[in-house]
């Protein structure tokens, strides 16, 4: 019999006014026919045709000047080649030219799910039992492209969960990229992105142990200069892509955390950022950061990344190393057993594994943990976010893939000092697709990122068919004996 879950009568949807202006660029040829044709209107002219595009703008983006002036800003170098000074282009012709190089984007029009969910950094002015919520999302617009955004909610006492209403405005982060990069690191990953071996020993030799993106840019600027060979200017390329997958996001503080969407920056992710897993890790000092792993996907490769915040204003982002760092799937305890950092993945895309490390971007020796055992699981099993501590063992929330590639989630107890053992494990599925949740992107699935304790239920929010989120409760208890009694029988 399956164990009884609630389910929560709150949904949240995709929300196709959410547009981010992003820069739009078709090539430099018809870059600089548009140029010409607008350094050619008269002076007089420009205001009057900018005038209505800002006042039209300004209502869905929080600056829209600036946006516009920073698009145009990209182009400067096309201005040179057309022997025009850039510095005396007056502020309205800028922000003209900026507008024919910008184009909204609807990050939610497609699809929204895959929720993780974490305790808010702010848990002032709260009355006992409530608990101030952070929830992730995959959002998934035109083109297929993922990316992560996020909703703020309060769950009370009696465990009902209000899901804070979405701000006026989206906004993308200023990007940073400052990373210091450890060469045997750093060509690791390059050759497991399949970049050409001989090019990176070429590149490598020249570099010293550690090396800073100024540094690794300059010297593959000249070496694409001397270089007559295209298939060699492709592979350096390819490794300013890789070095472009390390940097820092900062968004404004004026931000709510509903305005923040974390969008893919780097080539290597450049067709998303799927199914962020979010957990609060507790250092060794007591203190608390943010981690989450996600997988970045370029169209062919995937890439392990991992992102951090301590404040969910301030992002920095790495891949992961090593040959446990493959796959999707990667999920990191919320704290260290045994002064290692412990990581849930799925390198086979088929069983869940674990991995111990001193380093928490280097994954090796990938334990075997967990192979697909009852028949709603199959053709696959795997985490559903980060473990949940409880007295009782480290409660893993897992999926399950069966007949009609139907997901289920299900549930799993390991020890706390040993999680290689398994002390329970359900038999049937604990959350399974019912008609009202069987049709959207994706049809007949549910799946979760992350879920919560809060008041002694395990609340997890979950994806209904790829196409919106909703939450599921079970009583915390019961679902710890029935995980120890199925073990048993």
């Amino acid at each position: 019999m399956r164990i009884p879950i609630e389910r929560v009568p709150v949904k949240v949807y995709p929300d196709s006014k959410r547009v981010i202006a992003r820069f739009f660029f078709n090539g430099e040829e018809r870059a600089k026919e548009i140029i010409q044709r607008v350094m050619a209107i008269d002076e007089d002219e420009i205001f009057g045709i900018v005038s209505p595009i800002l006042q039209e703008y300004s209502k869905r983006h929080r600056n829209i000047t600036k946006l516009l002036h920073r698009h145009c800003n990209k182009l400067k170098y096309l201005f040179d080649q057309l022997n025009i000074d850039y510095d005396e282009v007056k502020p309205y012709r800028r922000l003209l030219i900026g507008s024919f190089f910008t184009h909204e984007y609807s990050i939610e029009s497609a699809a929204f799910f895959n929720p993780s969910i974490v305790e808010d950094p702010d848990q002032t002015d709260l009355e006992d039992g409530e608990k101030r919520l952070i929830i992730s999302f995959r959002a998934v617009g035109e083109g297929h492209i993922s990316s992560i955004v996020f909703r703020r909610a309060l769950i009370d006492k009696q465990n009902n969960i209000h899901v804070i209403p979405v701000g006026n405005y989206i906004d993308e982060a200023e990007v940073i990229r400052n990373a210091k990069y450890n060469k045997r690191l750093f060509f690791e990953k390059a050759a497991a992105s399949l970049i050409d071996v001989e090019v990176l020993a070429d590149v490598e030799k020249r570099l010293d142990d550690y090396f800073e993106y100024a540094t690794l840019r300059k010297l593959i600027t000249e070496l694409q200069r001397v270089e007559e060979d295209d298939y060699r200017k492709l592979q350096y390329e390819k490794m300013l892509w890789l070095s472009d997958s390390y940097y820092e996001m900062v968004f404004s503080l004026d931000t709510d955390i509903t305005d923040r969407v974390i969008f893919p920056f780097s080539e290597l992710e450049r067709k998303g950022i799927e199914d962020a897993r979010f957990v609060k890790f507790i250092e060794d000092d007591g203190r608390s950061i943010y981690y989450a792993t996600y997988t970045a996907f370029d169209g062919s490769l995937i890439m392990p990344k991992l992102l951090e915040t301590r404040n969910f204003y301030d992002f920095k982002i790495r891949p992961l190393y090593g040959n446990g760092a493959q796959n999707k799937n990667l999920a990191l305890f919320p704290r260290k057993i045994k002064g290692n950092y412990v990581m849930m993945s799925r390198i086979d895309g088929w069983n869940n594994y674990i991995m111990y490390s001193k380093n928490i971007t280097v994954w090796e020796k990938p334990i075997l943990l967990q192979s697909p055992k009852y028949s709603w699981e199959f053709v696959q099993i795997g985490n559903c976010g980060s473990p949940i501590e409880t007295e009782h063992g480290w409660l893993v929330i897992t999926h399950g893939v069966g007949p009609m590639r139907r997901y289920c989630l299900g549930a799993s107890l390991f020890d706390l000092e040993d999680p290689q053992v398994e002390i329970g494990r359900l038999k049937e599925p604990l959350l399974v697709p019912n008609p009202d949740e069987r049709e959207g992107y994706v049809p007949n699935v549910v799946y979760s990122c992350g879920s919560i304790i809060n008041n002694g239920k395990l609340i997890i929010p979950y994806g209904l068919s790829d196409y919106s989120s909703s939450f599921a409760m079970v009583d915390l208890e019961s679902l710890i004996d029935k995980l120890k009694s199925d073990s048993k029988s």
